[in-house]
């Protein structure tokens, strides 16, 4: 062979191996049996050619091709290769997720509940995740308009915390801890020595009221009654007495003439004692020889 033959068959070789390698390093499997199906979206995310298709977390193909939809404005339609066994309920969509470091992916969200299947090439309606590229872009208008207010809010964090006064109330709060160290403490001795003092007591106090209860169990509540009913009794016939004329004490009490007497009695006795007291000699005669009988004198 011409050495210029040898040179074409070689080059023809590394254009193969370089065509199925950039082929094989896309994912793209040159003799497998495929199944071509269509997505249409409103907006890919940045979706690319040779990007994973997935269904329940499983590689099941990739995209083919992407092409503007000319004839429905806003639309684009992606071109999926999927392995030739694959089954497409009808009902399924496709979704597009966009992952932590911006890469979309597509997911087969298939509808398990339908028993009809989607032809090869038909067209699938997609959806869009945004994920948490989405709920970031959500939030961060947000976040700008809070922040004025979280200016406001530091300002015046800065503020309270060159106060004086916070120092103030911390060296206070650490007082107030150690009282309360001082207190549990105390309150830890009380419950270990005083406290099961103080329960015996209340336990021989029960006892003792347990006792008591006993006894009085066995106390005749209605003759104890009765005693006290006729006790009362005799006590108002005892007080009708007193305050009836008809009897020597109800006199003493009642009538005045009694009190007028001994009143009389008392004024004349105080009397006599006066003229005893002034006059001795009226009332008491002593002599040392005897008195003499005025008979014989005579």
């Amino acid at each position: 062979m011409k050495k210029e033959v040898k040179i074409g068959i070689i080059g023809i070789a590394a254009l193969a191996m370089l065509f199925f390698g950039i082929n094989y390093l896309k994912g793209v499997r040159m003799f497998h049996a495929s199944s071509y199906y269509y997505v249409e979206y409103t907006d890919i995310n940045g979706l690319a050619t040779s990007s994973p298709v997935f269904a329940s977390g499983y590689k099941v193909g990739l995209v083919r091709e992407i092409q503007y939809n000319h004839a429905n404005p806003g639309h684009v339609v992606v071109e999926v290769e999927l392995d030739k066994g694959m089954q497409i309920p009808k009902g399924s969509t496709g979704e597009l997720v966009t992952e932590m470091l911006g890469t979309v992916k597509m997911n087969l969200k298939l509808n398990l509940q339908s028993k009809e299947y989607c032809q090869p090439g038909d067209t699938l309606p997609g959806i869009v995740n945004n994920g948490l590229m989405g709920v970031a872009e959500g939030i961060m208008p947000k976040v700008e308009q809070l922040m004025p207010k979280m200016d406001s809010i530091l300002n015046s964090l800065n503020q309270l915390l060159a106060n004086p006064a916070l120092r103030g109330t911390l060296e206070n709060t650490e007082r107030l801890t150690a009282n309360l160290d001082v207190t549990t403490r105390q309150l830890n001795k009380l419950m270990q020595n005083d406290l099961p003092q103080i329960t015996g007591r209340m336990i021989t106090i029960a006892d003792n009221f347990s006792t008591i209860s006993e006894s009085l169990k066995g106390i005749d509540y209605a003759e104890t009654f009765q005693k006290i009913d006729s006790t009362l009794q005799n006590v108002q016939l005892l007080t009708s007495k007193l305050n009836s004329k008809d009897n020597t004490v109800g006199l003493l009490f009642n009538d005045p003439t009694l009190y007028n007497n001994l009143s009389a009695t008392t004024a004349n006795a105080a009397s006599l004692l006066e003229d005893l007291q002034a006059h001795p000699k009226r009332y008491v005669h002593f002599s040392l020889f005897g008195r003499k009988d005025k008979a014989t004198k005579q």
